[in-house]
């Protein structure tokens, strides 16, 4: 379903399957990251076609697009909450050293 086909120093040409259809797609240095974004979406794609009932892919893939926007917005956000958290832990962590350093 997924192949890598390395080119001598330059990014690789990576075949993908997206429900059902084949993209050439550059791939950088990684070509398993390729094949695994390529494989998410086509879950996504399948889900909402199996629970949407959704028959134009089309429709599918921009309702996939959604699913995927929001999981990468929520995946932010929570990011954003921990690094805020880490920098108030710092913040505290470093005011107890100094206060134990007088």
């Amino acid at each position: 379903m997924l192949k890598s086909q390395p080119m001598a120093d330059k990014p690789s040409s990576v075949q993908v399957e997206i429900f059902g259809q084949t993209y050439s797609v550059r791939a950088g240095a990684e070509a398993g990251y390729v094949e695994r974004l390529a494989a998410h979406v086509d879950d996504q794609m399948r889900e909402i076609s199996r629970s949407a009932g959704a028959v134009d892919s089309l429709r599918i893939a921009v309702l996939a697009a959604l699913n995927i926007a929001d999981e990468s917005a929520r995946l932010r956000e929570e990011a954003r909450v921990l690094r805020e958290r880490a920098a108030g832990l710092a913040e505290s962590l470093k005011s107890v050293v100094e206060d134990g350093s007088k």
